[in-house]
This record gives C-alpha cells, sequence and structure tokens, in this order.
C-alpha cells in the first residue's frame, strides 16, 4: 500500500484550482474586498487590510474629499500601489449625483497614482432607513457610465431580473446584497442569489449583511465569485483578527465550490462498504 506524507500534498498539487479573479481583464489573487469605513480607528483599518489580504479596497469618494469623521487622512493611509482603489459612490440618492460623484471618484484614483483605474462601485441610495438600492436609478447610472469607459460594479438588491439587465448594458460585476448593509443578518436572500450566479456572465460579488467567517464560506461554496465584506471586519472586537477569518473563510469556500460537495441526501449512505463484514 501507498502512504502518504506531508510533502505529498503540498498547495501546488492544488496549482489547476485557479483561484484568481478576473474583472475587466485585470486579475486578482484575492477574492475578498474590504472596505474603510466603520473602523475605530486608522491603524486598526490599516492592520486590517494587511490582515486580510485583500487587493481591492473600496473608498468613498464623498467622505474623503469632505474629511468626514474617520476619513480624515484616510486617502494617504493606504499604499496605492500594492492595493486597487474601488472609489464607491456611497450617500448618492439619485442616478446623477452618483454619476458626478464617479467622475470625482476617477479622478481621484488618477491623483493617488491609479492612471488606468476606471472602477466604480455603483451606489444609488435614497432609503435612508433600510438602505436599500434604487433598481431604476442604479440602471440609468449604469448604462451612463459604462458608456464614459468605467468599469461599473452595481450594488443591488438580490434581483435575477436586474442583475441581468445590468450585465446586458456592460457592468462589469454585479454585486447583491445578502442582506441590508452592516446588518450582520448574514444569507437572508441566498435563494435568489443562486439564481443569479447560476444565470451570470460576470463575476458575482455578494456585498452587504456577511456578519460572520461562516457566512462568508457559504456565499462562496454557492458559487459566488467573490465578496466585499466591511463592517463585519471593522466593527469586530479585534478587526485584523476578524479579517484574516474572512480570508481564510472566502479562500475556503471557493475551494469547496470548485471540489464540488456530496448530493443532499434524505437517508444515511455507509461511510464503509457492508460488503466482506464479519459475522459473529
Amino acid at each position: 500500500m501507498q502512504t502518504l506524507d506531508k510533502s505529498s500534498l503540498q498547495t501546488s498539487d492544488f496549482s489547476f484550482l485557479d483561484n484568481s479573479l478576473t474583472i475587466a481583464g485585470k486579475t486578482f489573487q484575492s477574492r475578498l474586498m474590504t472596505g474603510t469605513g466603520k473602523y475605530r480607528n486608522i491603524a486598526e483599518m490599516q492592520q486590517s487590510i494587511i490582515a486580510s489580504s485583500c487587493e481591492i479596497v473600496t473608498v468613498a469618494v464623498r467622505r474623503v474629499q469632505s474629511n468626514a469623521p474617520g476619513h480624515e487622512g484616510l486617502a494617504e493611509a493606504i499604499d496605492w500601489s500594492k492595493i486597487w482603489m474601488l472609489p464607491n459612490t456611497a450617500g448618492c440618492q439619485t442616478a446623477e449625483d452618483a454619476i458626478r460623484v464617479a467622475r470625482l471618484g476617477r479622478e481621484m484614483a488618477k491623483i493617488l497614482g491609479q492612471e488606468d483605474n476606471n472602477f466604480v462601485k455603483l451606489e444609488v441610495i435614497p432609503d435612508p432607513k433600510y438602505l436599500l438600492p434604487d433598481p431604476i436609478g442604479t440602471l440609468a447610472a449604469a448604462e451612463k457610465l459604462v458608456k464614459e469607459g468605467f468599469v461599473v460594479l452595481p450594488y443591488i438588491n438580490a434581483d435575477p431580473i436586474l442583475a441581468k439587465r445590468l450585465e446586458e448594458v456592460g457592468c462589469a460585476t454585479v454585486m447583491p446584497l445578502a442582506s441590508p448593509i452592516g446588518s450582520g443578518q448574514g444569507l437572508k436572500n441566498a435563494a435568489n442569489i443562486q439564481i443569479i450566479i447560476d444565470n451570470a456572465q460576470v463575476p458575482v460579488v455578494v456585498d452587504a449583511g456577511i456578519g460572520a467567517p461562516s457566512e462568508a464560506a457559504a456565499a462562496m461554496e454557492m458559487g459566488a465569485d467573490a465578496l466585499l465584506i466591511n463592517t463585519a471586519i471593522a466593527q469586530a472586537q479585534n478587526p485584523p483578527a476578524m479579517a484574516r477569518a474572512m480570508a481564510m473563510a472566502a479562500a475556503a469556500g471557493r475551494l469547496a465550490y470548485l471540489a464540488g460537495r456530496i448530493p443532499v441526501k434524505a437517508y444515511a449512505s455507509a461511510s464503509s462498504p457492508l460488503s466482506g463484514t464479519i459475522n459473529g
């Protein structure tokens, strides 16, 4: 019988399971995106970004430009030669406002050294209580921004029809919410997210509502291409530790999805064969 040793179980054995994420022709090795809001201080944010091993960090353009509380000096606190900036239109309530802020975000990325960065996380949120995105305004803004050469990553409710329409107008991803922003409720929209994943021809990034690494892993096991997690990390008792946990969960969930889980059965199935057993 051939025996296995640790040296035969190296990561390279799984090299065929490509973990890279490609958005609009740009490739990233991490499938976890993080944010910059809600941290107690800049140091915790910096430590968490490093611990997460993420390569994409979203930044609220309005809050950075206005030096909103918690965002003072934020643009200079991150090494943008190593992290890809994802400007977002947080705080915009109309399509027109989001388009204007997206343009400002592109200029901000250029000023910080990312001359070829046309990415924007599109958020159009007129609802101050539940913070649910406006589907009509999002689609209108996306159409305009795509025509202007933006790589649009739209934040949406888990609506399969809207996701397909956004894909058809040229969005680079779709970003359905798992549950309301910052709620930590987890995958409340799993059924619709699964429909979006099954029908999308662009990466699906599960955004908002993830509260624990188990939920992050579950979203990746469904076949999501990536996650965007902010509050669950920033508001944890130990943000860097939670950032690392989320990174590990995203990687484990992706590997599990590629490995292919067993089907769910309504009955037991013995793990050892019954033939050849010794009868007393």
